[in-house]
C-alpha cells in the first residue's frame, strides 16, 4: 500500500474512532446510560465516578502542583523506586525516541515523581503534565491512563476522547502499574503524547518496562538469597523470571508478580520457603554455592526450575556473622525446650511461644544443615 493510501486509511480510522467516542460520551455523560459498547467498562465507570464527584467535561483542568513540602515528602518516600526506575526510563526513551511520546512515573496516588527524556517543553500541553509534583490522579484530572492503571491495576491504553475532560482529550496514554515485593501497587509508568494517532501497541511496551522497574525495585531490597524461578524448558536470566527474596532463615522477604503466580502466593501472610517448595530449605542455599539450575518440586506436584544466588549486604559486612550468631542462640533455645519437654514438640513449641509447625520447620532446617 502506498504511503499516501496508508495515511488516508489511518486518518479515516482515527476520525471514525473519535466519532464513536463522542457517541459514548453523549450516552453516558448526558443521557444517563451506565454503559456503552463503544468504550471499555472501566472507562465508563471512571466517567461516572467523575460525574458523581461533581465534575463536568467542560471544566478547566488546572494541573496544579502540590506544595513544596508535600512534593519533598513524596520524593523522599519514593526515593528507592525513583532510583530503581532510572535505568529503564533511559532504555525506554531510546525505544520511543522516534515518536512524540515521553515516559513519566507516578506514585500510588498519581503524583508525578520522575519524568524521562524526550519532553517537548515548547508545547505547553506537554509541559503542564511533565513536571515532578503534579497531581494526575482521577480526583485532579479525571479519567486518564494514570488513574486507570492505579485503579484497575492492569496495563491500559487511553486515547483522546476517552479522557473525561475536554482539556485532557488531546492526550493519548499507555500505562502500567508498578509493584513491590508484597504484591502491592506502588505507582505506575505512563507513556504520553499530544494529538497523536492510536498506538495501543505501546500498552505492551509499558507493561514490559513496568515489569523491569518492579523487578529492579524488588532486587534493591536487602536479602540473603535470591531465587530465580521459571517453568522447565524456559530460558532463565531476564525479566520473565519469577523472583523470590529470602532471608538467612528461609523466610520470604518479597516476590515479584510472576513468582506469586507460579507459586500461588495469595493473601498478606509472609510464607517460609518450606511452605512453597517441597524440599529442605537448606538445599536452596546449597544451590547458590553450586551455581546450578535445579528442578525443584512444589507441594502441588508441579516442578519449577530454580537458580539460587547469595546476596550479601555490602553496606553491613557484619550482618552475616550476626545472623549466624542469632541462629546459634535460637538452636540452643530450641534444643533446651525440646529436652525439657522430653521430646514433646507441641509442649516445646508452647514453651517457646511459637507454633508447632514453625518448630518443626526449624528442626528440619537444623537437621538439613
Amino acid at each position: 500500500m502506498p504511503d499516501s493510501d496508508l495515511y488516508m486509511s489511518t486518518t479515516s480510522v482515527t476520525v471514525q474512532r473519535l466519532s464513536q467516542l463522542e457517541q459514548a460520551r453523549t450516552a453516558i455523560m448526558h443521557d444517563g446510560d451506565t454503559h456503552s459498547p463503544l468504550v471499555a467498562d472501566w472507562i465508563s465507570q471512571s466517567w461516572q465516578r467523575c460525574l458523581a464527584q461533581g465534575m463536568q467535561p467542560h471544566y478547566q483542568v488546572g494541573f496544579d502542583p502540590l506544595s513544596g513540602a508535600h512534593v519533598k515528602r513524596t520524593l523522599d518516600q519514593n526515593h528507592e523506586l525513583i532510583q530503581a526506575a532510572r535505568p529503564e526510563l533511559e532504555r525506554l526513551g531510546r525505544a520511543i525516541a522516534g515518536t512524540s511520546f515521553f515516559p513519566l512515573i507516578t506514585d500510588a496516588q498519581g503524583v508525578v515523581i520522575d519524568v524521562g527524556a524526550g519532553v517537548d517543553r515548547h508545547d505547553r500541553r506537554v509541559d503542564v503534565i511533565a513536571r515532578i509534583g503534579i497531581d494526575l490522579s482521577e480526583q485532579a484530572v479525571g479519567t486518564s491512563a494514570i488513574c486507570a492503571a492505579l485503579i484497575e491495576q492492569k496495563p491500559v491504553w487511553l486515547h483522546r476522547g476517552e479522557h473525561f475532560f475536554k482539556d485532557t482529550s488531546v492526550y493519548s496514554c499507555a500505562g502500567a502499574p508498578l509493584w513491590n515485593g508484597q504484591g502491592e501497587c506502588i505507582g505506575m509508568l505512563d507513556l504520553t503524547a499530544v494529538m497523536t494517532q492510536e498506538r495501543p501497541e505501546l500498552m505492551h511496551l509499558a507493561a514490559l518496562s513496568a515489569r523491569s522497574i518492579s523487578n529492579a525495585y524488588l532486587l534493591s531490597q536487602a536479602h540473603h538469597l535470591l531465587l530465580r524461578l521459571n517453568w522447565p524448558g524456559r530460558l532463565m536470566g531476564d525479566d520473565n523470571d519469577g523472583l523470590v527474596l529470602l532471608n538467612s532463615d528461609g523466610e520470604v522477604l518479597g516476590a515479584n508478580r510472576l513468582a506469586r503466580e507460579m507459586l500461588h502466593m495469595v493473601g498478606e501472610s509472609t510464607p517460609h520457603a518450606s511452605d512453597l517448595f517441597a524440599i529442605p530449605t537448606g538445599l536452596l542455599f546449597d544451590g547458590a554455592n553450586r551455581s546450578q539450575t535445579m528442578d525443584v518440586p512444589l507441594w502441588s506436584g508441579l516442578n519449577l526450575q530454580v537458580r539460587s544466588c547469595l546476596q550479601h549486604d555490602c553496606n553491613n559486612p557484619s550482618q552475616p556473622a550476626t545472623t549466624g550468631a542469632l541462629q546459634q542462640i535460637q538452636l540452643a533455645m530450641i534444643n533446651t525446650a525440646v529436652a525439657h519437654a522430653k521430646g514433646n514438640v507441641a509442649q516445646a513449641a508452647k514453651a517457646l511461644g511459637i507454633s508447632r509447625a514453625t518448630l518443626y520447620r526449624k528442626l528440619s532446617r537444623k537437621n538439613s544443615h
